[in-house]
Formats: C-alpha cells, sequence, structure tokens
C-alpha cells in the first residue's frame, strides 16, 4: 500500500488553502486540527509566514492573528500546546543569492548555470528577490521541512488560482523531493475538502499534466 500524507501534513494543506483564501472563522477550526493533530506552534506559525510569499503579508498576517487568538482560546481551557523547535542558525557563509540559488537547484534537480531568459531577463531584480528571500531566507529556515514547505505552497497556489504555471513547477518540485503522486492525489482532496471542488478541479487538471509528462521522461 502506497504511504499517504500523515495528519499533521494534511492539516498543513487546509491551513495553508484556508489562510489564502481569508476565511478565518473556517481557519480557527483547521488551526484547532492542526495542534490537535501534533503540529507545533512554531511549524503552525512557520507554514503561515511562509504563505506571505504566495499570497502576500494581508492575508498571513490576518493568518497569524487568528492562530494567536486560537492559542489563546487553548489555553484558557488548559490545553499548552507544545512550541517545538526554532529555526537553526545559518552557518553557510556564501551570499544569500548563492544559497538560494542551490537550494532551488536542489528542489528542481537542475541547477542553474545558463543565462536568464523570461521574467528573469526581464526584470532581474525580482530574479535576485527570489533567490535570496523566498529560497534564502524563507526555504532555508528548517522548522519545516521542504516537503512541508511544498505542501504548503501548492495549497495556496492551488487557493488562490490562475498561478497554473507556478503550480506546475511546484507540484514538480513535490515530485522531486518524495511526495508520490498518490499522496498529491490526496492533497487534491484535501484541497477540496478545506476549499471547495472548483479550486480542486483546477489543481487536478494541472496534476493530471504533471504527471504525463513525468511519465514520458
Amino acid at each position: 500500500m502506497e504511504k499517504a500524507l500523515n495528519s499533521k501534513q494534511q492539516s498543513l494543506i487546509s491551513i495553508a488553502a484556508v489562510t489564502a483564501k481569508g476565511v478565518l472563522s473556517k481557519l480557527k477550526i483547521e488551526l484547532n486540527k492542526g495542534l490537535d493533530s501534533g503540529l507545533t506552534v512554531n511549524q503552525t506559525r512557520e507554514s503561515i509566514v511562509h504563505l506571505y510569499a504566495y499570497a502576500g503579508f494581508p492575508r498571513s498576517i490576518r493568518g497569524l492573528q487568528t492562530l494567536m487568538t486560537v492559542l489563546d482560546e487553548r489555553k484558557a481551557i488548559g490545553i499548552n500546546d507544545k512550541m517545538g523547535t526554532e529555526a537553526s542558525p545559518i552557518t553557510d557563509q556564501r551570499s544569500k543569492y548563492e544559497r538560494g540559488k542551490s537550494i532551488l537547484g536542489e528542489l528542481t534537480g537542475v541547477p542553474e548555470t545558463g543565462s536568464k531568459t523570461g521574467y528573469a531577463a526581464f526584470a532581474p531584480e525580482i530574479e535576485v528577490f527570489l533567490k535570496e528571500h523566498l529560497f534564502a531566507d524563507i526555504f532555508e529556515r528548517d522548522v519545516l521541512t521542504y516537503v512541508e514547505r511544498e505542501l504548503v505552497t501548492v495549497s495556496v497556489l492551488s487557493s488562490i488560482g490562475g498561478v497554473e504555471p507556478m503550480l506546475r513547477s511546484h507540484l514538480t518540485i513535490c515530485l522531486n523531493v518524495g511526495l508520490t503522486p498518490n499522496q498529491l492525489q490526496q492533497f487534491i482532496e484535501t484541497i477540496k475538502s478545506a476549499i471547495g471542488k472548483k479550486e480542486a478541479k483546477s489543481a487536478q487538471q494541472v496534476l493530471d499534466e504533471v504527471l504525463k509528462t513525468r511519465s514520458k521522461i
């Protein structure tokens, strides 16, 4: 039997999807489920911080405020949630750009050696921001694994819609970091439950394309 997503991974998907949508009443429910499943406060907080890179500061901050409320409510009834480990200090002496470039290469399995093309050539500033901030400042933090960060990422991209090329890239990364097609099908079902059939259908179409392309390699 193929390995399934565990309860913590499913909760990270639901929390990210609902936060990206801004449905705070449902987010409270998903946060409670996630904490009950064993997510630490730091893992939960980190997932909501992570998603700002895709959904923006407003959604992330509202998610963090909702998490603060949920933690206070749980504490008031005697539930003391485990804080969990903090991010490890960064000891790599390379520049943030080089570290981010290396992490992106690790995720995609394709080291970047060629000249910049597309948006990176058109707007080189955003390519620098992407490497230095998203893949160094954020992905380098080990509070969440690469698998967990990618599940959060594809959840947000599925929720906001209209970003199919990015969703395709990150679903491919999900496979690269060890998630199975079966687990990604489970991801679709979790999205469907969390935010609805429309978003799940769109994400399923992209996943089908990714798996079809993968089978030809």
